[in-house]
């Protein structure tokens, strides 16, 4: 672990370096690992504005190093693609193909790779796109919100052998990893607690009202745009605003949970929650929209077979009020674990005194840092791209390269998911969610959870 640490940590700062001066297997044959002299040519799945604020600028700060290149852009919109084509153009300093959808983009034989960065709904469904048309991807979290989709992704994945790197940037994290080892080298005790906090007041977040007034849906492919789910009329809104709507998105689970459970998993070594609870609503933002604005939930983690082992994780988030700073604070009997601080304290633990009056040894935590220089989580408010982005996208291009294993694998958005839609199963229908083993199904009420 040790060296594993050491490695992230010189690809986190070997990203920030070289992000800074961006600002300013192959395809082609299934069985050929891909030599150091060989170009890899990517494909952009959605000209979205996640991708042109951080995934853009964090590939271009390492391309020119790995011998990478942007050669075509897929998107449904024929606004986007055109933005696209022309921003990609001044950028990679060459023509850029423009594709009306992924069909199109996956019959170009010189595309090695893409980079999926569209609907929420949509990742995982890219991504079985992706690796059955042979290419490896960098895809975009939440990486599924409905269990058929994320067991669909898993097997396509599994199947093919294509490297897949989900978008769980904290993966590349060298405080991250230096807790994951402090956690899982017994030096933290055992997990009690964990409480997570993503709270933003930003009524245009997830809004495109100047976008709306401009799509037409001649201009697009509205039955594309809806894959597998229901049949619907044309929205702007749905197609725009999709963080808003369910079953397009579910809204703050998706967006900002994952993120933060996926440590959970990391850290805990368990997969999943063995149920969720959750409470929230609609309570600033009467604009139309049916995912909540604030909501609360409640997940009991832990193994199966004993009830009085394991520890409880509370996310919370809010659209109406608060900074924009996430928060991750995990407890133990001896202290705290701050993943914004980058800290380990004793603050909370079993002090002499209280200790004494037990017959007990008091249990505290030294005061540390994690790491000297850790990289600052930017939330995706931000529009310059960040470094753990940066350093993420960076060790998917080196696996393309090595064909190893990337920092998030398909396992990890799998099981990131798992809790997600549990979140959502609990919300949408007031019952306890739990997970079923053995089909691989979210319950709720008794029944699998489909919209």
């Amino acid at each position: 672990m040790a060296t594993r640490r050491k490695f992230i940590g010189q690809t986190v700062k070997a990203a920030a370096a070289t992000y800074a001066g961006a600002l300013g297997m192959s395809a082609k044959s299934y069985g050929r690992i891909l030599g150091a002299n060989d170009r890899v040519n990517v494909g952009i799945v959605g000209f979205s504005d996640r991708f042109r604020s951080s995934l853009l600028p964090s590939f271009l700060g390492h391309s020119k190093e790995l011998n990478f290149d942007i050669i075509a852009v897929s998107d449904i919109w024929s606004v986007r693609r055109e933005e696209g084509k022309a921003q990609l153009s001044a950028k990679v300093g060459h023509d850029i193909k423009t594709c009306v959808n992924n069909d199109a983009l996956y019959a170009m034989k010189d595309v090695d790779a893409v980079i999926v960065s569209t609907a929420d709904f949509q990742h995982a469904l890219h991504c079985i796109e992706a690796v059955k048309a042979g290419r490896d991807a960098y895809v975009e979290k939440p990486f599924a919100e409905t269990m058929a989709d994320n067991r669909a992704a898993l097997k396509a994945v599994k199947e093919s052998k294509r490297i897949v790197q989900v978008g769980s940037q904290r993966r590349s994290g060298e405080n991250y990893w230096a807790a994951a080892d402090y956690i899982n080298k017994g030096g933290f005790g055992n997990i009690t607690m964990v409480e997570l906090t993503w709270n933003v007041n930003q009524p245009g977040r997830w809004r495109r009202p100047d976008l709306i007034k401009k799509i037409r849906q001649e201009d697009t492919d509205w039955k594309r745009f809806l894959l597998n789910r229901p049949a619907d009329t044309w929205d702007p809104r749905k197609y725009l605003e999709f963080r808003l709507f369910w079953p397009y998105s579910s809204g703050l689970p998706g967006q900002w949970m994952s993120h933060q459970i996926d440590t959970v998993n990391w850290f805990s070594g368990l997969n999943h929650p063995r149920s969720v609870v959750a409470n929230g609503g609609i309570y600033q933002w009467k604009d139309g929209r049916k995912n909540w604005d604030t909501i609360t939930a409640v997940m009991d983690y832990g193994p199966k077979d004993d009830a009085n082992a394991g520890f409880q994780v509370i996310f919370t988030s809010r659209m109406h009020n608060g900074d924009d700073k996430p928060s991750e604070i995990y407890y133990s009997n001896g202290g705290e674990l701050n993943l914004i601080t980058n800290r380990i304290s004793p603050k909370g633990g079993l002090t002499k005194r209280h200790a004494e009056a037990m017959g007990m040894q008091p249990n505290l935590l030294p005061d540390k840092l994690l790491v000297e220089n850790a990289v600052e989580v930017v939330t995706s408010a931000n529009t310059g791209g960040d470094p753990l982005t940066s350093a993420h996208m960076r060790n998917w291009m080196e696996c393309v390269r090595s064909r190893k294993q990337p920092n998030a694998p398909v396992e990890a958005g799998y099981a990131h998911s798992i809790a997600t839609i549990m979140t959502t199963a609990a919300a949408r229908t007031g019952q306890r969610a739990t997970f079923d083993e053995k089909t691989q199904e979210v319950m709720a009420g008794g029944k699998p959870f489909v919209y």
